[in-house]
């Protein structure tokens, strides 16, 4: 895990000027701009090896020399409003700009950036248009320090959180939960762990929460401003009004935008120095009843030096792939010979043997696209040891999520990959139309434009009688929603989320029809609601009746729930990078960066619904990139072979996880019953129609949770850090829920 934890304090404390201790200054990244050093003052002392421990972290009256810092940390610049680095940083993503002493730039991650480009920026923040801080290629974290003025700025979707408390009389900030709870000893939050099970992609019943009480989070799209202690979040995207319609996008200029974001993202990533991985112990010599494979494996395997991609058969890694392999740059891949001469970017295929349902088809576009012969293809053949709960050990990561239960899965996938990975996340959220994009439509006065989309709803559906009714059904669906406002829309939705576990299972909502037209709505339960207790229901329907009367910036329907689905696809992205994160492996998710998310967002509603829309966005993309020849079906999507190999994982650790469930903590917080997800899981592994994608959220919750509870140590050291770490009470039932 890496991350950068700093916190703004009061003035009376430090007052608002001091001297600067100088440092060696930090090496730039000499291919993202135009070389040399940031500037004079750049500080990148390592507390604890080398580093002056009194010169940041300063705790309380200056004779009492108590002080704080995180452990393992990299000092950036220090008091009175420190910031650390914490984890294994490469040298080229923590970049510092300082113009003077008190006017400094920090960023961290992937930034294509070049020195003045970041120069400017600083200047631009400092008269107050932070949107210039997010307008660079890549994926990063960006920290303004102007006078005793903090700036630090998340991203558009949700990938690179930014999270903050109150501490010591003044702010701290992180771009992690968890350092912040063990930093003021926080306790669990039943009450976001109830909202994140019933309403996970509802932003008002999650509202600014965490799983820490006392630790908040800034909604994706804007920035936490500190003036000695004091905050602010203010929002650095333009927001549509519903006054007026929608403007008239051209088409062809927003796919273009689009093509030009993406080449812009992956070059970002070309041009970025190489890094080797760390090295594998040496090979002990041979050992009884072990091959070289086998003791390979035992010491564990690193990625391979250079570029590499995820290469499913899909348009998204597809589109990656071979933008990665076309475009100029150095990808780092040393040119071999004979067969391996000219490539320059290695592919990755998963193919599950386990279930075997994997689509013949899309295996079979991945071998085509791999033909190119800048691509080395390797197919990772798994069988069922690499199924879906199949491994419930792992790393505690920041939060909970859904991908715990497949990480294992996708680490064997990685491991295969290179120091420098591309994958398609968020392809599908930041290109396609949720449902609910409807509505806006017909709040524009297009309905000419819902044909297409409903007639395929129908197609999908198969032939039969009620099929001739879909496009009249999903009409009135979206016309209900474009005509119910948003403070009637989550009222109704709170009205009816206390009987959502005593919804009857139909086979039919799981289908395509079913799935949109449950998402035709300002709010809706998650698939675990149904097996959440009625108190846990009960207490998130107050959060949403809460937050109906609460003042906000109304978005049109179908926009705000394609934002919020987004976001919710990058909590658990950035939950998969931790726990199947691989030592020394960066993983690059192109289509969740806040340029690529912005060109996408100018796309028309009219181009989105149509289709396979993402398809032909990504082939003009190419197109325009120089790349014509695609396999034939390019864009053609398959996601049963995902729901058999989930069902087959629970069919095979159904034992393991009904053990789990027998005295789990849920339970305690009082969010489930145990016998009643005992007897869903049993019915999963039988293959009756349950809810999959709820069991997955009840099963890695509760696997969170035991991680969490059997965690060691905390974050902070120094003569000041706290005593014990978060959650160390364990779970404590609330007393809205004691018999």
């Amino acid at each position: 895990m890496r991350w950068l934890v700093g916190w703004s304090s009061i003035a009376a404390r430090f007052g608002t000027g001091g001297p600067v201790r100088r440092t060696s200054p930090v090496p730039s990244n000499g291919s993202a701009g135009s070389g040399g050093s940031f500037g004079s003052s750049v500080a990148a002392d390592s507390v604890g090896t080398g580093g002056a421990a009194g010169s940041a972290g300063a705790v309380g009256e200056d004779y009492e020399g108590r002080s704080v810092h995180p452990v393992g940390s990299q000092l950036l610049w220090g008091d009175p409003d420190p910031l650390w680095a914490v984890g294994d940083w490469r040298p080229d993503e923590v970049r510092v700009v300082t113009v003077d002493p008190f006017t400094r730039l920090a960023v961290l991650g992937c930034c294509g950036a070049g020195d003045e480009e970041l120069r400017v920026g600083l200047f631009a923040a400092r008269g107050g248009a932070l949107r210039h801080l997010t307008a660079w290629p890549g994926s990063y974290t960006a920290v303004a320090q102007i006078g005793r003025r903090i700036t630090v700025v998340g991203d558009l979707a949700g990938a690179r959180p930014v999270f903050y408390t109150p501490w010591a009389g003044g702010t701290a900030y992180a771009t992690a939960a968890l350092p912040l709870a063990d930093l003021i000893e926080a306790q669990l939050d039943i009450g976001h762990l109830a909202a994140l099970l019933a309403c996970p992609e509802t932003p008002e019943a999650l509202r600014d929460s965490t799983p820490y009480v006392g630790v908040k989070r800034i909604p994706p799209g804007h920035a936490l401003v500190l003036r000695e202690g004091s905050r602010e979040i203010t929002g650095y995207e333009p927001v549509a009004s519903l006054a007026v319609a929608g403007p008239q996008r051209d088409a062809e200029r927003a796919v273009e935008g689009v093509r030009d974001a993406l080449v812009d993202a992956v070059r970002a990533r070309l041009m970025a120095p190489r890094h080797a991985p760390e090295s594998l112990p040496p090979d002990p010599g041979p050992v009884p009843g072990m091959g070289p494979a086998d003791r390979r494996a035992a010491r564990g395997s690193g990625p391979v030096p250079g570029i590499g991609a995820d290469l499913s058969g899909g348009s998204a890694s597809g589109t990656l792939a071979l933008l990665a392999a076309g475009l100029p740059g150095a990808p780092g891949t040393v040119l071999g010979h004979g067969t391996g001469a000219g490539e320059r970017l290695l592919a990755v295929t998963f193919n599950d043997l386990a279930t075997g349902s994997r689509d013949e088809a899309e295996l079979e576009r991945a071998r085509t696209i791999a033909a190119n012969p800048r691509l080395h293809h390797v197919v990772v053949a798994a069988g069922e040891e690499a199924l879906p709960y199949a491994e419930l050990e792992g790393p505690l990561t920041d939060e909970p999520g859904p991908s715990l239960v497949t990480a294992e899965r996708h680490r064997r996938r990685l491991a295969a990959g290179s120091a420098d990975h591309f994958v398609g996340a968020g392809a599908r959220e930041v290109l396609d139309a949720h449902p609910a994009r409807l509505a806006d439509l017909l709040l524009d006065r297009r309905r000419r434009h819902l044909l297409h989309p409903v007639t395929a709803l129908a197609r999908a559906e198969g032939p039969s009688p009620a099929s001739l009714f879909v496009p009249l059904t999903v009409y009135r669906a979206a016309r209900r929603l474009a005509r119910t406002p948003y403070r009637t829309g989550l009222e109704e939705a709170a009205a009816r989320l206390p009987e959502a576990n005593r919804a009857l299972l139909s086979a039919a909502a799981n289908g395509p029809l079913g799935a949109s037209l449950a998402a035709l709505t300002w709010s809706r339960p998650g698939p675990a609601a149904r097996w959440l207790t009625g108190e846990a229901l009960a207490e998130v329907s107050v959060r949403l009746t809460a937050a109906a009367t609460r003042a906000t910036s109304v978005q049109r329907p179908g926009e705000a729930r394609a934002r919020a689905a987004l976001a919710r696809h990058a909590a658990d992205h950035r939950v998969l990078e931790q726990a199947a994160e691989i030592r020394s492996q960066r993983l690059h998710a192109p289509y969740l960066d806040n340029q690529v998310v912005r060109a996408c967002r100018e796309l028309p509603e009219a181009l989105r619904v149509q289709p396979g829309a993402r398809a032909e966005v990504l082939r003009t993309v190419l197109a325009g990139a120089g790349i014509h020849d695609l396999p034939e079906g390019w864009g053609a999507t398959s996601r049963a072979s995902s729901a058999a190999a989930t069902r087959a994982g629970l069919r095979t650790a159904v034992g393991e996880l009904i053990s789990l469930f027998d005295a789990p903590l849920l339970a305690d917080a009082g969010l489930i019953e145990a016998r009643v997800v005992r007897k869903a899981l049993r019915a999963a592994a039988e293959g009756e129609p349950v809810p999959l994608d709820g069991l997955a959220d009840l099963v890695s919750t509760e696997l969170w949770l035991r991680r969490l509870l059997s965690r060691r140590g905390t974050c902070w050291t120094g003569t000041a850090a706290p005593r014990q770490r978060a959650v160390a009470g364990g779970v404590i039932a609330r007393p809205t829920l004691r018999p």
